[in-house]
């Protein structure tokens, strides 16, 4: 299983944007994405940095593979 990099929110936002999911909001110090036809809602939080664990969480989440993931970051 390849390792997940430590990211800005805003990268992690920009790769879940190219895969279909919108930020329709903001609550606190947490950016909500949400896609249409899929029930879970990602909440990434808006801190400096996003958190091994945390990323690998909102991946599984979004329904998808670290692998997928990482293909979709080097584009």
């Amino acid at each position: 299983m390849p390792e997940v990099p430590v990211l800005r929110p805003q990268e992690v936002v920009k790769v879940f944007k190219k895969l279909g999911w919108e930020a329709v909001r903001q609550r606190g110090s947490h950016i909500i994405m949400v896609k249409e036809g899929h029930i879970a809602t990602l909440s990434v939080p808006n801190h400096e940095e996003v958190a091994r664990g945390t990323l690998r969480t909102l991946i599984a989440r979004a329904g998808m593979t670290v692998e997928e993931f990482l293909k979709a970051l080097s584009k």
